[in-house]
């Protein structure tokens, strides 16, 4: 077996265009062991050079666990290709008929989702997949697709015809933490779609900053007679990591967790990160809605325990003592005692 060496890959090759690549020449290389390595690198359009380089990183490939029995095996002696311990590639990748259905339905739904802009490319792509699938990918045409996050169609509408004109807006907000409805001036900014819901970014007069408002929770929105520019401090938010964005003056939490629990730490945002050993975690984040919290620590089940502030300890400690006051005066008398029972 030749050992690994570190080559680079074709000046411009892509990471997704190599892999591509790899994917198809281990089934290939299986199905004809012993092969010429010059006749291999012509198969698949490359030197010599690279298709050894090819090889020394499928060195690093295989299955999880990267013992050396997991790893594929590749040897190159004498000019003539040979692999081993890959016969988990041995087939060439090919998709289900599930999974092209699946993949088809999926891409007619975004075809006609707003604001998608690649209209052209998802038309390709399904095209060449109904082209592939024959008779199986006409049955993706009679699957209906409705996307629907329970806003109404006028009220995206009029986001977007405040956004593209530059008109202020006036919303009624439905706030579900404190279960209140806020009236509101918004200068629309973009209306995005994030995790299967629409949202209107704007510069929010009553709060002076911007703020994010989803859709499905605007009761009313009036698309005003009013310039809409927001002010030039008006900057949108990085929604690449998490939809909620922490303000300086939010509420600061510090909450500990179990093993149990410790996924909160990746999962919402948080301001650090503390492990206390044995899986605990010591998380310290700022929201906006203390609310928020409470319910979270009620449906952990007893494995998050709010540290500070003290008001929003007693507040968790209060609910939760209401609850079992509440399942206490609701559950059945249980059976009497027999006093007679020796």
């Amino acid at each position: 077996m030749t050992p690994p060496t570190s080559r680079p890959s074709p000046s411009g090759e892509s990471a997704t265009a190599r892999l591509s690549r790899l994917l198809t020449m281990v089934p290939w290389l299986l199905a004809n062991q012993g092969v010429d390595l010059g006749v291999a690198a012509a198969e698949f359009g490359v030197s010599s050079t690279q298709l050894v380089a090819d090889l020394e990183l499928l060195f690093l490939c295989g299955l999880p666990g990267g013992m050396p029995d997991d790893l594929i095996e590749a040897s190159w002696e004498d000019g003539r290709v040979v692999l081993g311990n890959a016969d988990h590639l041995a087939r060439p990748l090919r998709l289900t008929v599930d999974e092209a259905l699946t993949l088809m339905v999926g891409l007619r739904a975004l075809a006609t989702t707003p604001g998608i802009t690649e209209h052209e490319s998802v038309a390709r792509a399904l095209a060449r997949l109904e082209e592939a699938t024959g008779a199986v990918g006409e049955a993706s045409a009679r699957v209906q697709v409705s996307i629907d996050d329970g806003a109404r169609e006028s009220t995206l509408a009029d986001a977007r015809r405040a956004v593209s004109a530059h008109r202020r807006v006036h919303v009624r907000y439905l706030v579900p933490g404190r279960d209140e409805v806020s009236e509101r001036d918004v200068d629309p900014m973009r209306v995005v779609s994030l995790d299967a819901k629409w949202y209107l970014e704007g510069w929010c007069h009553l709060a002076d900053d911007v703020r994010l408002f989803r859709l499905d929770r605007v009761e009313h929105l009036t698309v005003l007679d009013t310039d809409g520019t927001p002010p030039p401090q008006a900057q949108p938010r990085d929604l690449a990591a998490s939809v909620f964005v922490a303000h300086p003056d939010d509420l600061e939490v510090v909450v500990e967790t179990d093993r149990s629990a410790a996924w909160i730490a990746d999962y919402y945002p948080t301001e650090s990160v503390l492990e206390l050993g044995e899986g605990r975690r010591r998380i310290t984040l700022r929201v906006g809605d203390p609310a928020w919290v409470r319910r979270l620590v009620w449906r952990t089940g007893g494995h998050v325990t709010v540290l500070s502030p003290s008001s929003l300890r007693a507040s968790v400690a209060d609910g939760a003592d209401e609850a079992l006051t509440a399942y206490a005066v609701s559950s059945p008398p249980g059976p009497v005692p027999d006093t007679d029972a020796g």
